[in-house]
């Protein structure tokens, strides 16, 4: 099985994040599972809705490639999850996402969810996407820090800077346990590997879960049921396919001016 992880940091501007990635991913795929991390260049660096719009052109084109290339499943490890309806309308292969996956998982813990993010103005973005997927009564807060995602890949080499993330994602968490929220998901790859080396991580008693295995499983189990029943996503709705010419099109069409 081989699997494309598509990060929206590049390793230029996130070498020691990707090496640590690289090192999580390995650690936990299954025998036999190959995954390889793809990122973007120029990074996700400022947290604003037109950042992730610029970025979700390249993460279709790249289902895409990965597809044609013959990789078995396409992981988006972006937890806004930008392009992945689009991703989906476009390849056969499974295509699965940090954010979605997360929130699903999460559901299975917990009654009442919430999300702490990196930035305030990506509060409005998880509302839209909490909504988009119908979560939106299981899903009930998103908090967030006051972080730069550029800002935030400077924790791995700043032991300081990391215990000082996970002191604001405490401050952020606690507020949203005592409103009744029984499980704590962080808004971002980046944050989420950050955590991990905290075993049993919890805020309040709340477990603070770590997306990137999740959707990593999720990924693997997607590609085992597509071979074993020969079903993938609807194509009646919102992921129907446009013609091959269509796609070339959106391939070739100039990123710019």
């Amino acid at each position: 099985m081989r699997i494309w992880y598509q990060s929206y940091v590049d390793y230029a501007n996130g070498a020691l994040y990707w090496d640590t990635l690289r090192a999580h991913l390995a650690e936990i795929v299954d025998p036999g599972t190959e995954i390889h991390v793809h990122g973007i260049t120029p990074h996700d660096s400022y947290a604003h809705p037109i950042v992730e719009f610029r970025c979700a052109r390249e993460v279709i084109c790249n289902a895409i490639r990965a597809e044609r290339e013959g990789y078995d499943a396409f992981i988006i490890g972006h937890f806004q999850d930008a392009g992945l309806y689009e991703c989906r309308s476009v390849v056969d292969i499974p295509v699965v996402a940090l954010g979605e996956a997360s929130m699903l998982h999460a559901c299975q813990l917990g009654q009442r969810i919430g999300i702490v993010t990196i930035n305030p103005r990506y509060i409005s973005w998880f509302h839209h996407q909490i909504r988009k997927y119908g979560l939106q009564h299981r899903v009930t807060g998103v908090h967030a820090m006051t972080f730069e995602p550029g800002e935030i890949l400077r924790a791995y080499e700043d032991h300081g800077l990391a215990r000082d993330v996970e002191r604001k994602y405490a401050e952020q968490g606690r507020p949203l346990v005592a409103q009744g929220v029984d499980v704590l998901i962080p808004g971002g790859g980046i944050p989420m590997l950050l955590f991990s080396r905290i075993r049993g991580h919890a805020v309040e008693g709340a477990p603070v879960i770590n997306g990137i295995p999740i959707v990593v499983k999720a990924a693997e189990t997607a590609v085992k049921l597509h071979r074993l029943t020969g079903l993938g996503v609807s194509r009646t709705a919102d992921y129907v396919k446009p013609p091959p010419h269509v796609i070339d099109e959106f391939l070739s069409h100039p990123k710019g001016l």
